[in-house]
């Protein structure tokens, strides 16, 4: 079955073939049995310890001759209708035991214990129904001898619990799945085969055909927890069955599985799921090789009435395939008191809404005849609000004196609200050297709040949350949140994303703690990609100017520093004007004076001899120059060689 939260779904089961019987368990640990034909409670049975060890699972055993008690006389018709029917219905039990219980006699055939010391998840018959296997949370299989109501063999399975079990139509292999689902061989209890693929607890197992494994036409399919995706495994005898070949694809995850098996590659495997959310999908497939594409159902039926102008949805427990593989058994409602209707099986319509009206059966009176329970008067004023969240959480609640008065004159006092509440507990986390009787809210109530905010859709809430800024806090809350909450948190987020940039700063952070923390459940999602590509399409047009304005910006840069340093090189100081040397001159009376020394007077009569003075002057200057001109000629000549002097030229000097 199903897990919802770590606890099993309450078990519900049509016998086998004529669907003749519906075994129901409620919440009270009570078994009921209805006929489906009749359509009125045929038996009720009320397990000694139907308190403390609630029954966890039920199966119909395989169908059987069975004679029932001499109550009169019957007729040869009546005798030969009854002579072949599903008598036992084996209950595991969250203490260990298994109990089988007979239609027939309408008590306990027998009861099998010392078998687990944990609680029975799964129970199967074997074609010969003097075996049956029973998977525990203490990760053992165990084989019953319903004959001597002894364990025939017991051995382990795996690491974890053994959440789900399946027995072949020819009785040699069985399937066992907890994280991993092995295939055992019934004579040599040895592993045949392992299958890896699921990232959650497997809750359904069942076979898909009746073929041999050497022929390459065994298949199986299963369904795990928190998982809208049904898996079709081929069993090849070469081995090379790593993957799944086939995929059904649902609206939640499965709850209640039903199949007929096909015996051919000619024959299509006919299936019926019953999801969480009480919608029934029906497919109609021919197994013979891998499909690349998920299978969409053929068929998805709903039920619902009419509360007032608005449809109301009636969520199914169960539906099984007849025999004459034309009709539809469904059992929808309530458990304590279900609505069992056939309808004929039609895959033309692919949206089928069935609206009745079951008001009169689903409004449930309490009658002293079903149940003695009363409720217990309360003492208003000593009566103390539980505050809700996970188990263990004792925040307590400060009001204001005020609001202990006003309590205190109403005389019908109302729950806080949850907005109250939020108002009086200050959402942070306690340090180190906080004191030990502070009142403050630890990450899981952080947790409990983010799921009852995205619930209720309540905006304080969330932006309450979303305000926080430590990173570790986010991550612890994102991992404490249920995988069913996770998708809407990414709504919200992708949301908020959408708005101001400086908000978009803190919702990135929650982002990457979902993507980090739940990637195993978001990986196997079939529509993923719907989900993540508004988040997607938001942060590809946030970026795309991205790359663009680091290159302008780089330009930018390298301009800023060339001008930068080309100011800095040709930059020139302002000229000092003050002079750093000033020479001033004498007057013009010494001017004069000083200029006319050393010459001689300007007398008529001596300018002439003046004259001549200053030309014979000139003239020895002249003629000093020429013998110099004249030395250096000789010692060039002498450098290059020419020492002898010509005689004539000697005589000409003299």
């Amino acid at each position: 079955m199903a897990t919802d939260g770590g606890q099993a779904a309450l078990p519900c089961a049509f016998s086998t073939k004529s669907r003749q019987f519906l075994a129901l368990c409620a919440q009270d640990g009570r078994l009921r049995i209805w006929n489906t034909e009749s359509k009125t409670l045929q038996q009720e049975y009320v397990p000694s310890a139907h308190l403390s060890a609630t029954c966890t699972c039920a199966t119909w055993g395989p169908c059987r001759a069975v004679q029932e008690l001499p109550q009169r006389k019957r007729r040869k018709c009546e005798a030969g209708s009854a002579s072949e029917q599903s008598d036992l219905l084996a209950l595991g039990t969250a203490a260990g035991s298994v109990l089988i219980y007979s239609t027939v006699k309408g008590d306990l055939h027998c009861t099998l214990n010392g078998g687990h010391s944990g609680p029975v998840n799964s129970v199967q018959w074997h074609p010969d129904d003097s075996l049956l296997y029973s998977g525990s949370d203490d990760t053992h299989i165990a084989e019953w001898d319903l004959q001597t109501g002894k364990v025939c063999c017991k051995w382990k399975a795996d690491r974890l619990a053994v959440s789900s079990l399946c027995v072949s139509p020819d009785g040699k292999l069985l399937l066992s799945a907890g994280m991993t689902i092995k295939m055992w061989n019934l004579e040599t209890k040895e592993v045949y085969r392992k299958f890896t693929g699921h990232s959650t607890m497997v809750t359904t197992l069942a076979f898909a055909t009746t073929r041999p494994p050497d022929s390459n036409g065994l298949y199986f399919l299963s369904g795990a927890a928190y998982d809208r995706l049904l898996s079709v495994w081929q069993v090849r005898s070469d081995g090379k069955d790593k993957n799944s070949v086939v995929s059904f694809t649902l609206t939640d995850e499965p709850q209640h599985i039903n199949l007929q098996t096909s015996k051919s590659k000619d024959e299509a495997v006919r299936l019926s799921v019953v999801c969480k959310d009480g919608q029934l999908h029906l497919f109609e497939h021919f197994l013979n090789g891998p499909c690349k594409k998920p299978l969409t159902p053929a068929c998805s039926l709903q039920v619902s009435t009419m509360k007032g102008e608005s449809p109301v949805l009636i969520p199914l427990l169960a539906a099984a395939l007849c025999s004459d593989r034309q009709n539809l058994m469904l059992a929808y409602g309530n458990h304590l008191q279900p609505v069992i209707e056939k309808i004929p099986f039609n895959t033309s319509e692919r949206y089928i809404c069935l609206v009745r009206d079951v008001q009169a059966t689903l409004s449930l009176s309490v009658d002293t005849a079903v149940s003695k329970v009363k409720t217990p008067l309360t003492n208003k004023q000593k009566s103390k609000v539980l505050i809700p969240g996970l188990p263990g959480h004792k925040a307590p609640i400060k009001l204001t004196p005020n609001e202990t008065e006003k309590r205190k004159k109403e005389p019908s006092t109302t729950e806080m609200s949850i907005e109250e509440r939020l108002e009086q507990i200050e959402l942070k986390v306690c340090g180190k050297g906080a004191s030990k009787g502070s009142a403050s809210l630890q990450t899981d109530s952080f947790a409990v709040l983010l799921v009852q905010g995205l619930e209720s859709k309540d905006e304080k809430i969330l932006n309450k949350i979303f305000q926080t800024k430590k990173e570790m806090l986010i991550k612890n809350t994102v991992a404490r949140i249920p995988p069913t909450a996770v998708l809407p948190l990414l709504e919200e987020l992708s949301r908020r994303l959408q708005g101001h940039p400086f908000a978009a700063l803190l919702i990135v952070q929650w982002f990457k703690a979902v993507l980090t923390q739940h990637t195993s459940y978001l990986s196997s999602l079939p529509d993923l990609v719907s989900h993540l590509g508004s988040v997607y399409h938001i942060i590809e047009s946030r970026v795309k100017l991205y790359q663009q304005i680091t290159r302008l910006h780089g330009k930018m840069y390298l301009l800023m520093t060339q001008v930068a340093s080309s100011g800095s090189a040709n930059q020139v100081g302002e000229i000092d004007h003050t002079a750093k040397l000033v020479y001033e001159e004498e007057s013009s009376t010494e001017d004069e004076g000083s200029g006319d020394e050393g010459r001689p007077e300007d007398d008529s009569d001596n300018w002439e001899e003046d004259e001549a003075s200053m030309e014979l002057t000139g003239d020895k200057e002249n003629h000093a120059d020429e013998e110099d001109d004249d030395e250096d000629m000789n010692d060039e000549s002498k450098a290059s060689g020419d020492s002898d002097i010509d005689p004539e030229n000697e005589s000409e000097e003299e």
